[in-house]
């Protein structure tokens, strides 16, 4: 029984490992997207994407830290790249984001 646990321990840190890698490595290559992206609504949606993958590096990093005081940092993140994306999103359809009707 001792042993299987030992391997569960093991396979969890070494998936948590290659998470960490493929998201390290989407989040370099988002950077490229956002920097270099043809148009901007590319641009926002790389910024959406970065803020998600930045949700899922600090859940690892709880998972690693065996923490659950990174959870009020997920739900931040969350709630500054959904804000974010709604600017955005509302700048590219309009144009401004505050609209001033000086009727």
């Amino acid at each position: 029984m001792n042993s299987l646990l030992d391997f569960s321990e093991k396979l969890i840190d070494i998936s948590i490992l290659i998470s960490i890698v493929g998201i390290s490595l989407s989040l370099l290559l988002l950077l490229y997207r956002v920097m270099q992206g043809p148009t901007n609504p590319d641009r926002a949606v790389g910024l959406d994407l970065i803020g998600i993958n930045l949700m899922g590096l600090a859940a690892l990093t709880a998972m690693i830290l065996l923490t659950n005081k990174l959870n009020d940092v997920i739900l931040l993140i969350g709630i500054l790249s959904f804000l974010g994306t709604v600017g955005i999103s509302k700048y590219l359809e309009k144009g401004v984001l505050i609209e001033r009707d000086m009727d």
